[in-house]
């Protein structure tokens, strides 16, 4: 198991310092990132929390189910980052002169 977990079904009124205090009984904590919209600061609801070790995230999944700040957590070990191909292409075109559907083009 990777130290990184899903924190899901956060209060909007949370804060970093919230989830740091939350999760610290569970062992050491390298990181708290919550999640926020990136024009309005507005929290999304969700967070990450990198624990010190395996050992300590998994005694932290104990959070999972619990109730903090009115709503019921979903913790979870975090998914590694999607990786994109990174293929460098247009989409879809034809190509070529431009289609007019029925009509003939005035050159």
């Amino acid at each position: 198991m990777q130290p990184k977990l899903y924190v899901g079904n956060l209060s909007y009124n949370a804060t970093e310092s919230d989830l740091y205090t939350l999760f610290q009984k569970y062992g050491e904590i390298r990181s708290v990132s919550l999640v926020t919209d990136k024009y309005s600061g507005q929290s999304k609801g969700f967070a990450f929390v990198e624990m010190g070790n395996a050992a300590d995230a998994e005694k932290a999944l104990a959070e999972n189910g619990n109730e903090f700040m009115g709503r019921t957590l979903a913790v979870s070990e975090a998914r590694p980052p999607k990786q994109f191909n990174d293929r460098r292409g247009g989409g879809g075109g034809r190509g070529g002169r431009p289609q007019h559907h029925g009509r003939r083009p005035r050159y």
